[in-house]
């Protein structure tokens, strides 16, 4: 795992916006990407760190 982010939840409109995509292709997608998240009763929050970690994971290298 990355050693950036934090435990800080942040919501599906969040999340997307860190992405830089709409928030409707994360929630479309986030399952099928195997994006890490938490359910809070019925909503839906991703970590920041899982985020950052997700981001490097899908990093390219030349």
């Amino acid at each position: 795992m990355s050693a950036g982010g934090s435990n800080v939840l942040l919501t599906p409109d969040q999340a997307a916006e860190r992405l830089a995509i709409p928030k409707r292709t994360l929630m479309d997608s986030y399952q099928r990407w195997k994006l890490r998240h938490v359910r809070v009763g019925k909503h839906i929050r991703f970590r920041e760190r899982d985020v950052e970690s997700w981001i490097d994971s899908q990093t390219v290298e030349p």
